[in-house]
């Protein structure tokens, strides 16, 4: 899909999702159908006039071989993309997995959090459930502790009959969870029986549970079985063998609120180990808004804390790019307070880090073009998150430049 028919499509608004507020944000000013023609046509030509796709696009290398291996063999490719808000929606990232997908085949959900972590939080490729009795860690309002697995997202209970369900595609499943001394027992159901029984009790570390299934649509169940600790970190759905072979997973771990540096409090032994086992080809680091917003903020820990951001994902994926995603433009009166310096330290360390970098304030428009994405529809009226649509346009604009890049580099 071209980025103009993007900017035409017409869709429902789907907001991101965000921590509740105290009070309820303004709503927008009416605006007429010839402003938001205009506030469109505006967008669309300072998008057309930007040059750089991405900067030390080399990085991306690695990406691309696996990318062009996969149209030739079938081979597996993953993609995790780590963020905030502007990730945890799912709007941003499914504009570009479902045209990934349509290319280079569909591979499933991959990494799904379990259950329903917190409010908001959706895959558009899968449905999860879970009940009352879950307490959910790692979130930024509710920290816990360092043991939250892949995502930085737990649920635990203590109590006997406590459900999580999954919907989805795939022929194996992986279930993530923490392994502890006396921890409970899990039984799991698919597609309403019961196929098989196990424990989380063991030393203290990363668990997982692999169970092979017949291709097609699936509903799990999980269920509690005893007055014991359990700690879920999520399930893995992939469609592997048979015409569903290889294929592009693309998966979502946005935490509400978060800052890069969110991911050097968790336990790097389990971390590490369920990254190294979805083995992903490419990383995506797509934070920045709240680093800009934050009145504690300073350059030198910033370079500091994205470099060990860096470090821990070559150390647990060291064959993975990695692409960081510059914070769009925000701010109503004036830009978030530290916006600028956020991005520019991001596009300082691509080539110091050999990591590639995309600025997605530059290509909304610049600085100040925000205030012309609200009055489009294509931004919410915080003046940070953009509306289901401007997720979708600015997706659709970094999966074109991805394989206009991809394509350069195999000329």
């Amino acid at each position: 899909m071209k980025l103009a028919g993007a900017l035409a499509l017409i869709g429902a608004v789907l907001c991101a999702a965000s921590p509740p507020a105290k009070k309820k944000a303004a709503k927008p000013a009416p605006v007429s159908a010839a402003a938001r023609a205009a506030a469109r046509s505006e967008i669309e030509q300072k998008i057309a006039a930007v040059r750089e796709t991405f900067v030390n696009p080399a990085a991306l290398a690695g990406f691309f071989d696996a990318l062009k291996k996969a149209a030739t063999t079938g081979a597996p490719i993953h993609i995790l993309q780590f963020g905030d808000s502007h990730t945890a929606s799912d709007d941003w990232v499914n504009a570009m997995r479902a045209p990934m997908q349509a290319k280079y085949g569909d591979g499933g959900p991959g990494f799904v959090q379990a259950g329903s972590p917190y409010r908001g939080y959706r895959r558009y490729d899968a449905v999860g459930r879970s009940s009352a009795g879950w307490k959910t860690q790692g979130t930024m309002a509710m920290r816990g502790d360092p043991d939250q697995g892949l995502s930085g997202i737990s649920i635990s209970t203590r109590v006997p009959g406590q459900t999580v369900t999954l919907k989805a595609s795939g022929e194996l499943l992986e279930i993530y969870y923490f392994r502890q001394p006396d921890g409970g027992q899990l039984q799991l159901e698919a597609d309403g029986e019961v196929v098989d029984t196990f424990t989380t009790d063991g030393e203290a570390g990363p668990g997982i549970y692999s169970r092979a299934m017949l291709p097609g649509p699936h509903e799990f169940l999980l269920r509690t079985l005893d007055n014991a600790p359990v700690r879920l970190f999520g399930w893995a759905i992939d469609k592997t063998g048979g015409d569903n072979t290889g294929g592009l997973t693309f998966e979502t771990l946005g935490i509400n609120g978060a800052q890069a540096n969110v991911m050097l409090g968790w336990n790097g032994e389990i971390w590490s180990d369920e990254a190294a086992r979805r083995n992903p080809a490419l990383v995506v680091v797509a934070y920045g808004t709240n680093e800009a917003n934050s009145h504690t903020w300073t350059a030198q820990q910033y370079r500091a804390d994205l470099t060990a951001v860096v470090d821990r994902i070559r150390h647990a994926a060291p064959a993975a790019s990695v692409l960081l995603i510059g914070p769009p433009d925000c701010g109503k009166l004036k830009p978030l307070l530290h916006l600028s310096e956020v991005s520019a330290i991001q596009r300082e360390l691509a080539a110091k880090l050999d990591v590639a970098f995309w600025d997605w304030r530059l290509h909304m428009g610049g600085p100040g073009i925000i205030k012309r994405w609200v009055t489009a529809g294509l931004a919410q009226a915080d003046y940070i998150h953009m509306t289901g649509e401007g997720y979708r346009m600015s997706g659709t604009l970094i999966f074109e430049q991805l394989e206009t890049a991809a394509g350069n580099t195999h000329e």
